[in-house]
């Protein structure tokens, strides 16, 4: 299990790749004077592996980096990526892939979500998220499962209600909210839930409804993630059945922004979205 937030490391690794170019080195050269193998310093530019602080500061004064300011800082963020994560506690349940997702939302300052089949986990009640891990895990034990929720409500306290809470824009199919997950009381308490919490200020809900027709996002879900640096390390997180694709292209970035922009204008406002939620939350009565 990963205990290392990637976000941070690859901030870390964009800085010292704009500082490497600076210098006019190769990584293969930047490597060599550093006595390590060819390619450990492009893995470390791209995040792959961390870099401990004393050798952070040999990186630099190759680079020769003088700056205190630059160099307090990339050693702070050093530091900082190689700090235990907040879902460490469950490391037992939570699948690698699945922290390498934690590990990017929690450094996310964004997140633009389009679900089609399910309330996005970030907003889903216990006894919704309950009834999702059993329908998904069958051969998990009933304490696995109960593992797994407690995760994904202390994901939603560790991101929604941190001290800069993420800015969630999820814009949600009608049939995700008519498909009666765990029964009609459950999602009547979803429904009432999402309710609430479309009220808070970081977050903005809107419903795309069956009247919409064909839209932009016919071929499924996905989540664009944004970061403090802007455009080097956004990325779109796309979840298959047996793996997760992370997608960070800038043309393809481009693209899904703009389905997700298509998508807005095609979803119900936010008021006539919490409408629907209201007529649905009486249909299943």
């Amino acid at each position: 299990m990963a205990a290392i937030p990637t976000v941070r490391r690859r901030m870390l690794g964009l800085e010292l790749r704009k500082l490497r170019c600076a210098a006019e080195l190769t990584a293969e050269e930047a490597s060599d004077r550093m006595g390590w193998h060819p390619t450990k310093m492009s893995r470390i530019e791209y995040g792959r592996t961390g870099l401990k602080p004393h050798d952070l500061a040999r990186v630099l004064d190759i680079y020769g980096v003088v700056d205190v300011a630059t160099k307090e800082a990339l050693t702070e963020l050093a530091r900082h990526s190689r700090l235990r994560v907040w879902w460490a506690p469950y490391s037992d349940v939570v699948s690698r892939r699945y922290a390498d997702y934690l590990a990017f939302e929690a450094e996310a300052t964004s997140a633009r979500s389009h679900q089609v089949t399910l309330v996005p986990g970030l907003l889903q009640t216990p006894d919704y998220a309950r009834t999702v891990t059993r329908s998904l895990s069958p051969v998990s034990t009933p304490s696995q499962v109960d593992a797994l929720v407690d995760v994904r409500l202390a994901r939603q306290a560790a991101t929604l209600s941190r001290s800069t809470p993420l800015e969630l824009w999820a814009i949600v199919d009608e049939s995700a909210l008519r498909r009666a997950i765990g029964g009609p009381a459950t999602m009547r308490r979803q429904l009432q839930h999402l309710l609430t919490v479309s009220e808070q200020p970081n977050i903005t809900l809107q419903v795309l409804p069956f009247a919409s027709g064909a839209h932009a996002g016919l071929l499924g879900s996905f989540v664009i993630l944004e970061f403090p640096i802007p455009g080097d390390l956004d990325v779109v997180y796309v979840e298959e059945q047996t793996s997760n694709l992370f997608i960070e292209r800038d043309d393809d970035l481009k693209t899904y922004s703009s389905t997700f922009d298509l998508l807005r204008a095609a979803a119900a406002d936010v008021e006539p979205s919490r409408d629907l939620m209201h007529t649905i939350a009486k249909d299943l009565k």
